[in-house]
């Protein structure tokens, strides 16, 4: 860890993520880390987590993972039971796992669209409803959840990856306003283009490698969205940090 640990506003909370095996959610857990977090960190891909794991266990951060597929609530519940034995209390919840099956809707991919559904909106509904229980009991608890820019300008071909987006914009505000109370916080994080992994999920090739492309030429660091997260964190209990767009500079 580095020697800002001490001072940040990080050190010693307990934080939760979900996709945490790479791009946006290995960045924020291993940025947190830094800061003094103590983590459990939630991917299907166990193998990539428990390197992630050692290597944040060798820098003297306090970690541990939990196989999640936040597509099953009882993953959900799981992680967030996790934390509590771990560590005794769960202070943020980091819902960043999600996928993009991309095309025309006249396609009418159906199953892509289910999963989008699946991943993008159940995954966040299963972690409020996980994780709220327990940040009442605590007093306190902050949810954070990536969001896209993708539905803030509609484009041909993300229609559907667009709409599970606004649905958890929906969301996230509806939950704000239900909070306001001051016992949780909640955090809409939208990204643009990221060098990430999320290409990976889109089954046409042709749009496949277009994004990849796009990502690769000037797509931001997954480094980047992180520090966004955790200045949103680190802020005082009074004050909530709600809607957050980071984009490249070039990015129409």
């Amino acid at each position: 860890m580095t020697d800002d640990a001490t001072t940040s506003g990080i050190t010693g909370k307990v934080v939760a993520i979900t996709g945490a095996s790479s791009g946006i959610g290995e960045a924020t857990a291993r940025l947190l880390a830094d800061r003094g977090a103590r983590l459990v960190i939630g991917a299907r891909r166990t193998d990539r987590l428990d390197g992630i794991a050692a290597d944040l266990r060798r820098r003297g951060a306090e970690v541990v993972t939990v196989a999640t597929d936040v597509t099953r609530r009882a993953d959900l519940d799981g992680l967030v039971a996790r934390a509590v034995e771990e560590f005794g209390r769960l202070d943020v919840l980091v819902s960043n796992a999600g996928i993009s099956k991309i095309g025309p809707l006249g396609d009418g991919d159906v199953d892509g669209w289910s999963a989008m559904i699946d991943v993008n909106v159940r995954g966040v509904l299963y972690g409020i409803s996980a994780a709220s229980p327990v940040f009442r009991r605590q007093g306190s608890g902050h949810f954070v959840t990536t969001v896209s820019t993708a539905g803030l300008k509609i484009v041909p071909d993300m229609g559907v990856y667009a709409a599970t987006k606004n649905a958890v914009r929906t969301v996230m505000e509806a939950l704000r306003q239900e909070s306001t109370d001051g016992v949780v916080r909640t955090t809409s994080v939208s990204p643009g283009f990221v060098r990430t992994e999320l290409d990976g999920s889109i089954d046409d090739p042709d749009l496949r490698s277009q994004i990849r492309s796009s990502m690769d030429d000037f797509g931001l660091p997954p480094e980047a969205v992180a520090r966004v997260i955790a200045f949103a964190i680190e802020q005082p209990d009074d004050v909530e940090i709600g809607d957050v767009t980071i984009r490249p500079t070039v990015q129409g």
